[in-house]
């Protein structure tokens, strides 16, 4: 098990509501964007003077804005059927890690100014004014929320803690109180291309390491095009596959799968990145700009397909943002769906006898999978047949022969978060990652110790980077995380007559 200076909350029942801990998690809080983050993105470099009525104007214009964030600060009536759902609450004992109690550090500042009783009787109703000591509130509690929309699963009104927590987090952008991870992030993307700062030449030479690292295991000459005008597929995959394990692996599975399959693809040095943390901090006009690279990538490589690689909120923003951001994509081939998910190219592959696998290669591992936030519950794929709660669940059978899914109060829309989403996958929050990962390693352990599974396979970056690094603290490998299409990679049957 990991050394650590904080506790580690105890593997039991995933559904037990803990003990109360009132200010147990207090002090976590993430570093604050330094001046160059935050004037890189258009926000003020620091606090600024007239910073409590600029937060009351911000908050002002995005009710107005948002029909829903009204209905949402409205609506609640504190019936308490969210408040053990949450996977921080349940790791920290926290009761403000309580979606309702979370929900009203900025609600009671909405009924202050925009509720006739808040205005006449604050005291009556919970109404406050936003002084420095809830504003600092506003900065840990909800940067203690990971946007996975769990909560409303089980709301009776639908309230969504997530469009609540981002919209605080605009609101702190807006007055100079920005998070540095997301901020900095951000910034990279607009100027770079992806998330890593990975310049062009540094991406090319990953990708020729990788080809030579292939041919070498397979014998067989897979390319990973960069910049190819005329391909048919434009791959945007999160920066983490180009590197880092076991992303990268996952990596490799696309480019044997295009390989396979015949068809042309490539990644652009432009637009190398398909995760969009402005949704993370709320603001639409940074997640247009995002939006706009890949567009531009497009049309200057004359794609006729788009696909999106696993990471779980590159998809929601592609899926459910993509056409009214960055939108019309009238220019691609309308026979595809647009945008495409990997795991949904894959699948169809398989399902038409194109590539052929076998499940053999993966007889070292029992897995079972975990269902990313974004992609099981903030997008259900509209009318497409099986979702993204069904197709990888098709695509890890057809590559493996032990495949054993979770208990159905923790998989599909009822799955728990990995931790670590939502812009709070940086080391100073590395309690609150722990002790969130709790809900998801006690069900792991219930699988693990009723069917033997050896691994967890799961198609967002961000949990697979999470995981990488909590397992340990719950008495896991690190590698018992491992990409989809890293199973597909290893199932794959190489070669001409395969």
């Amino acid at each position: 098990m990991a050394k650590t200076d904080f506790e580690i909350p105890v593997i039991g029942d995933y559904l037990q509501t803990p003990d109360l801990h009132p200010g147990a998690m207090a002090k976590s809080a993430p570093f604050k964007a330094a001046a160059k983050h935050q004037q890189a993105l258009g926000f003020p470099g620091e606090l600024v003077e007239n910073w409590e009525e600029l937060a009351v104007a911000k908050l002002a214009e995005l009710l107005k804005r948002y029909r829903s964030l009204r209905v949402y600060l409205d609506a609640c009536v504190k019936c308490g059927a969210c408040t053990d759902k949450c996977h921080f609450f349940l790791g920290t004992g926290d009761p403000k890690n309580m979606p309702v109690a979370r929900q009203d550090l900025l609600r009671c500042v909405y009924r202050r100014h925009f509720t006739l009783a808040g205005r006449l009787f604050p005291r009556l109703v919970g109404a406050r004014d936003l002084d420095a000591d809830l504003l600092e509130e506003w900065y840990r509690y909800f940067h203690q929320c990971s946007q996975c929309r769990r909560c409303s699963v089980f709301c009776p009104f639908g309230i969504d803690t997530a469009e609540i927590s981002m919209a605080a987090r605009e609101i702190l952008d807006e007055i100079g109180v920005g998070e540095k991870y997301c901020n900095e992030i951000i910034g990279k993307v607009h100027t770079v291309g992806n998330n890593l700062g990975l310049p062009a030449p540094a991406l090319a030479n990953t990708l020729e390491g990788l080809e030579e690292d292939v041919k070498e295991d397979t014998g067989v000459d897979v390319r990973f095009p960069l910049d190819v005008q005329g391909a048919e597929v434009l791959l945007i995959a999160p920066s983490a596959d180009f590197f880092a394990e076991p992303h990268v692996d996952g990596l490799i599975g696309y480019a044997k799968v295009f390989h396979q399959a015949g068809i042309s693809w490539t990644l652009s040095s432009y637009a190398s990145e398909a995760a969009n943390f402005a949704l993370f901090i709320g603001n639409y006009a940074q997640m247009r700009k995002v939006a706009l690279r890949i567009r531009k990538a497009a049309i200057d490589l004359g794609v006729r397909r788009i696909i999106v690689g696993e990471c779980g909120h590159a998809w929601r923003v592609a899926y459910s943002f993509w056409n009214t951001l960055a939108g019309p994509f009238d220019f691609l081939d309308p026979r595809y769906p647009i945008p495409q998910h990997i795991v949904e190219f894959t699948y169809d592959l398989i399902r038409r006898g194109v590539i052929k696998l076998d499940k053999e290669a993966n007889d070292h591992m029992k897995l079972t999978f975990h269902d990313s936030c974004n992609v099981a519950r903030a997008t259900r794929m509209g009318d497409r047949p099986g979702g993204q709660f069904v197709l990888p669940r098709e695509v890890i059978k057809a590559s493996c022969n032990h495949f054993f899914d979770m208990t159905p109060e923790s998989i599909g829309e009822k799955t728990f978060c990995c931790g670590g989403g939502g812009g709070l996958l940086t080391d100073e929050l590395l309690e609150l990652r722990v002790k969130g990962a709790l809900p998801r390693m006690q069900a792991l352990r219930e699988v693990h110790e009723e069917h033997g599974v050896t691994h967890m396979a799961a198609i967002c970056a961000i949990c697979k980077s999470q995981f990488s690094k909590v397992l340990p603290y719950y008495g896991f490998p690190m590698d018992t995380i491992v990409s989809l299409h890293q199973l597909v990679s290893n199932a794959i049957r190489m070669g001409i007559n395969s």
